[in-house]
């Protein structure tokens, strides 16, 4: 049975301007819904630390079993969100994140 390609969804960086990357549009959709499921809508934000932990109860185990590489995940939908203006970053130490 031949293998099926997963369908790719491109993703910017934040931080290295038109640099684009093609990732699993699956596990991105999923990160995505959960990630904008529990980050605030206003200032102070969420820092990084807490968002992590609180979207793992929010993931599909399918897609993230045991959550599984969910930090690298987290990380690449919190740095294209940004770039496409839908989250942003409160100048603040540690990090917090809102939307915008």
């Amino acid at each position: 049975m031949p293998e099926r390609k997963s369908r790719k969804v491109e993703v910017e960086n934040v931080n290295h301007s038109g640099s684009v990357r093609s990732v699993d549009a699956e596990r991105y959709d999923a990160m995505k819904r959960a990630f904008l499921r529990v980050l605030p809508k206003s200032a102070p934000g969420v820092t990084l630390a807490k968002l992590r932990k609180d979207l793992l109860a929010h993931l599909p185990e399918a897609q993230f079993p045991k959550g599984a590489k969910t930090g690298w995940w987290a990380k690449t939908v919190q740095l294209d969100l940004e770039a496409k203006g839908v989250i942003t970053r409160e100048k603040t130490k540690p990090l917090r994140f809102h939307k915008v």
